[in-house]
C-alpha cells in the first residue's frame, strides 16, 4: 500500500568535479559545470510546491561550489531538511559559512588508519576529517561519519566507532557499498558480513538501515516486482539543471529545465519515465541506498518496517523528526 505518493526528496548535484579519486566512485571522471543561482531559487521553489522535504545537496565534491552557503540558506529558510556529504579537504574553509544552514552533515571516513582512508579516497583525507570533526563541533554543528562498508574494510568498524565516533559523540552512518555499472566495488558482503552489520546497527550512535540488508539478502530489487520507487519519490537534478530519471546512476533520459520544475516533472512524458521505475532491466539486482533508502519510506510493506526502527533513532537524535512531523501535517 503507498502511503506517499509525492517526491520526498531531491539529490541536488551542485558539480559533478571533485577532489577526490575515490575506488569505488566513478563521478570524479565527468567533465562538469556548476549550478546557477538563478536556476536553483526557481527549482526550490517547485519543490515544495511538489511536496519535498529533504534536499541533499550533493556531488562530487559539493564544497567545491563557491556558492554552497547560499543554495543551502535558500533551501534552509523555505524549511527543507538539508543534508551535504564531504570528503572534509574544504570543511575547515567553509565551516563558518555553513553554520546552521545543514540539519545533516555527513563526513566521509571509511577506516580509523590514516593509511587505509587515503588508499580508498585516493588523496590525503584522513587528517582533513579529524580536522573538521573538531571545527564542528566548536561552532556547535553535529556531524556524522559515514562509514562506507566494503568486505576489505569491515575490520575497521569497531576502531572507528570506539576511537572517533564514540568519543565524539558523533552518529556512525554505516552505508553498506553498492556496485553500478562497470564502478568496482569488490566481493559484495556474504550472508555472515551482513549478520554482523545488523548486530552492529543496533548499538548506540549508530545508523544502520536494516532495509538495505534485508534487500541485500534478497538479491536487490527485482523489475517483476520492484521495490524501488526511485523516480517518484527522488528528483534528480544534474549540474547542467535537468531532470534525470529514472535515477542518476541509470541516467536513461535527461530533461532540459526550461523554468518550470513542476510542470516538467507533472509532464505525461515525464510519467511514463516514472512508472517504468525499478522495472528496466538494469534496475534487477540494484541496492543503491540513495534511492532504496526513500523507496522503503513511502510503501507499507516488509521493507518499510525493516526500515522505520533507524530511521526513527536517526530522527530523534538529530532532532529532524520534529520537522518531518510539522511537514506530514501540513
Amino acid at each position: 500500500m503507498r502511503l506517499v505518493r509525492h517526491p520526498v526528496l531531491c539529490n541536488y548535484y551542485v558539480t559533478y568535479r571533485c577532489n577526490a579519486r575515490c575506488s569505488f566512485c566513478d563521478i570524479w571522471e565527468k567533465p562538469s559545470p556548476y549550478i546557477q543561482l538563478r536556476d536553483v531559487e526557481k527549482n526550490l521553489r517547485d519543490l515544495r510546491e511538489l511536496g519535498v522535504q529533504v534536499i541533499d545537496f550533493t556531488g562530487g565534491e559539493p564544497l567545491l561550489h563557491q556558492q554552497i552557503d547560499q543554495f543551502l540558506k535558500l533551501a534552509h529558510d523555505m524549511g527543507f531538511i538539508t543534508t551535504l556529504t564531504t570528503n572534509c579537504l574544504l570543511y575547515p574553509k567553509w565551516a563558518e559559512r555553513l553554520r546552521g544552514k545543514l540539519d545533516m552533515l555527513h563526513f566521509s571516513l571509511d577506516a580509523a588508519v590514516q593509511e587505509r582512508h587515503d588508499q580508498g579516497r585516493g588523496v590525503a583525507c584522513f587528517d582533513f576529517v579529524l580536522e573538521s570533526i573538531k571545527i564542528a563541533k566548536s561552532l556547535g554543528e553535529r556531524p556524522d561519519i559515514l562509514f562506507t562498508v566494503f568486505s576489505e574494510n569491515l575490520d575497521q568498524a569497531e576502531a572507528v566507532y570506539h576511537q572517533i565516533a564514540l568519543p565524539n559523540n558523533l552518529m556512525l552512518l554505516l552505508n553498506p557499498a553498492f556496485t553500478y555499472n562497470a564502478v568496482e566495488t569488490g566481493p559484495p558482503l556474504t550472508l555472515p558480513e551482513l549478520e554482523y552489520l545488523s548486530a552492529f546497527g543496533k548499538r548506540r550512535n549508530v545508523y544502520l538501515n536494516e532495509g538495505f540488508m534485508q534487500l541485500r539478502r534478497d538479491g536487490g530489487n527485482h523489475a517483476a516486482a520492484p521495490v524501488c520507487k526511485a523516480a517518484s519519490t527522488t528528483l534528480v537534478i544534474s549540474p547542467e539543471n535537468e531532470l534525470v530519471l529514472p535515477c542518476y546512476h541509470l541516467g536513461e533520459k535527461k530533461f532540459r529545465i526550461e523554468e518550470n520544475l513542476k510542470k516538467l516533472y507533472q509532464s505525461e512524458e515525464v510519467r511514463q519515465l516514472i512508472s517504468l521505475e525499478g522495472r528496466l532491466p538494469a534496475c534487477e539486482g540494484c541496492t543503491i541506498n540513495c534511492y532504496m533508502q526513500p523507496s522503503f519510506a513511502v510503501e507499507l510493506n516488509s521493507y518499510f518496517w525493516k526500515a522505520l526502527p533507524s530511521t526513527l533513532k536517526y530522527n530523534w537524535q538529530k532532532g529532524t523528526w520534529k520537522r518531518l512531523l510539522r511537514q506530514a501535517m501540513v
